[in-house]
């Protein structure tokens, strides 16, 4: 059930975001700056998330996927009755709503099928499945608009249908607590803000500035610089997609095996190799080198996070927690894509790039820091030890 609900969500959310860069470049023809204010606008959802979750903390994470997903597909069908800038606004927030939610409750799924020493795993999996979705959807995407066969708007409808079979896929989807059925959903507290998981916390603030600024002009730069079209950014995401779906499990493996302090330093120093380069490419064939790399390696902050995140928290924090995460990789994320749409006015689309890779640098800081064993909450270490699990020096 996992499975197929996280390969049409892929399929779904990643082909729309194939094709809405050149749909607002072609159809409603917005300027530099707009695309940061829409990506701003867009991550308000994300921003809210831990109001979401707390408003529907006593129904049951399935149930709360499911509807994220219909929302999600009301939002893809309405997309194309936008014909301005301001006319979008509403399905690019009832879309954000839907996805951010998802992205969260799919993790806590995931994890739940397993225990925590095989979080990493499960997530890579995920991952993988995800891709496979995310593959057919660009190839979709590249031979329907290489050939003329579908326009903007029929895209998004059949967009809306996947996220509806990804709803109908995860409603029945079992209680499960590390791996062992219960008769009931677990417990979840509405809102989590402790100071034990401050790590966690800034791994999301400061990923979120990163990636947002990616987000916002990594296709934008394809598009208005080196003039790519819908089936030329398709064939580019088919590659990065291939790519993700054979190195997802790997990945994921990974960090169950090398840990999450050695796998986020590494990733956030790959991370500003990516940027620099690719602000810096003076053609298209490197452009599209480093976006592949930045794209291979990112899965690895999100499952890194998420593992080290359920090794320091007690059970019933975990959802609320990821909800939070989510949320301040937001608040930066919508401040971050204005101000970077609002340099743009003045130069080049180098400089907001050369920015992420500062928040990468900073993160990498922090990452050094890590240690999953050490930061344990404290009513972690005492569930631990009523467990067995740890002796109590390991606090």
């Amino acid at each position: 059930m996992l499975a197929v609900m996280s390969a049409a969500f892929g399929f779904a959310m990643n082909a729309h975001t194939n094709i809405v860069t050149n749909y607002f470049e072609e159809v409603l023809h917005f300027s530099g700056p707009q695309f940061g204010y829409i990506t701003a606008i867009r991550e308000v959802g994300g921003f809210v998330l831990i109001f979401l979750t707390a408003l529907f903390y006593r129904i049951s994470l399935q149930r709360v996927t499911t509807g994220a997903l219909v929302i999600l597909a009301i939002g893809y069908i309405f997309f194309s009755a936008a014909h301005s800038f301001l006319t979008v606004i509403p399905w690019v927030l009832i879309t954000s709503f839907g996805f951010h939610t998802v992205l969260q409750t799919q993790a806590y799924l995931g994890m739940s099928l397993t225990t925590q020493d095989r979080s990493g795993t499960i997530l890579g999996r995920m991952g993988a499945f995800t891709q496979a979705g995310t593959f057919l959807a660009y190839l979709m995407i590249f031979v329907t608009f290489q050939f003329g066969w579908l326009s903007f708007k029929p895209t998004f409808v059949i967009l809306g249908a996947l996220a509806l079979v990804a709803a109908l896929s995860i409603v029945r989807f079992p209680h499960l607590e590390d791996g062992r059925p219960r008769e009931s959903a677990p417990k979840r507290e509405p809102i989590v803000f402790k100071r034990e998981y401050h790590y966690y916390y800034w791994l999301n603030f400061l990923d979120g500035a990163r990636q947002q600024i990616f987000f916002s002009f990594g296709l934008w730069v394809l598009v208005n610089r080196f003039g790519f079209k819908v089936p030329q950014i398709s064939l580019l995401l088919l590659v990065i997609t291939f790519a993700g779906m054979v190195t997802a499990p790997y990945l994921g493996r990974w960090v169950d095996r090398r840990g999450e302090r050695t796998t986020l330093s590494l990733v956030n120093l790959f991370y500003v190799v990516a940027l620099g380069g690719y602000a810096l490419a003076p053609n298209a064939w490197l452009a599209c080198l480093f976006y592949l790399i930045y794209s291979i390696i990112s899965p690895l902050s999100f499952i890194g996070g998420s593992s080290y995140l359920r090794k320091i928290a007690v059970p019933q924090d975990v959802a609320s927690s990821l909800a939070m995460g989510v949320t301040l990789l937001h608040a930066t994320a919508i401040v971050v894509p204005v101000v970077a749409g609002y340099i743009l006015n003045f130069t080049g689309y180098q400089i907001p790039f050369v920015i992420a890779c500062g928040f990468a640098l900073l993160n990498f800081v922090v990452t050094l820091r890590l240690d999953p064993m050490k930061q344990r909450c404290r009513a972690r270490i005492a569930l631990d030890e009523a467990a067995g699990r740890f002796p109590a020096s390991a606090e």
